[in-house]
C-alpha cells in the first residue's frame, strides 16, 4: 500500500475554488443546463450536474459568468471524467471539463481573470503562514 506522499500528482496546474456561474451544453443538443463551478485551472473546470446525458469524452459548450466582467466567457471543452457523488439514484455528478478554445474575443478577460484568482489564491496563503 503507497503512503499520501508517495503517490504522483498528474495535474500540471492548480486548481482554484471558486464559484463561477456556468451555463453549458452539448453541441447540437437543445438543452441547456446552469451550474456553478467547484475550482478551475487553467487547464480546465470541475462542476456539478444532474445530466446523465452528458458522457466522458463529449464535446461541451460552456458559458462562464466571470465576475465583473461585461461579457461571459464563451469556451470549448470536452469532458475529461465523470462522478456520481452519491452512490443513492438520481443523485448528482461532478463533471471535470479540459478546456480546448477559449473564443479569441474574451480570451484576455479569462486570462486576467485566472491570474487574479491564483494571485489572490497565493497572497492569501502567504498572509496565513505569516500569522503562524
Amino acid at each position: 500500500m503507497k503512503r499520501r506522499d508517495e503517490f504522483i500528482e498528474r495535474r500540471k496546474y492548480i486548481r482554484i475554488k471558486v464559484p463561477i456561474g456556468i451555463i453549458y451544453s452539448r453541441p447540437g443538443d437543445d438543452v441547456v443546463h446552469r451550474s456553478v463551478s467547484k475550482d478551475i485551472s487553467s487547464e480546465g473546470i470541475r462542476f456539478e450536474t444532474e445530466s446523465a446525458a452528458v458522457r466522458k469524452s463529449d464535446p461541451i459548450n460552456l458559458v462562464l459568468e466571470i465576475p465583473n466582467a461585461r461579457n461571459p466567457v464563451h469556451v470549448k471543452g470536452r469532458v475529461a471524467w465523470k462522478k456520481r457523488l452519491s452512490l443513492a439514484d438520481g443523485s448528482p455528478f461532478d463533471l471535470g471539463v479540459e478546456f480546448e478554445k477559449v473564443e479569441e474575443d474574451n480570451k484576455s478577460t479569462f486570462l486576467k481573470f485566472l491570474c487574479n484568482i491564483i494571485y489572490n489564491a497565493a497572497k492569501e496563503k502567504r498572509d496565513g503562514l505569516k500569522k503562524e
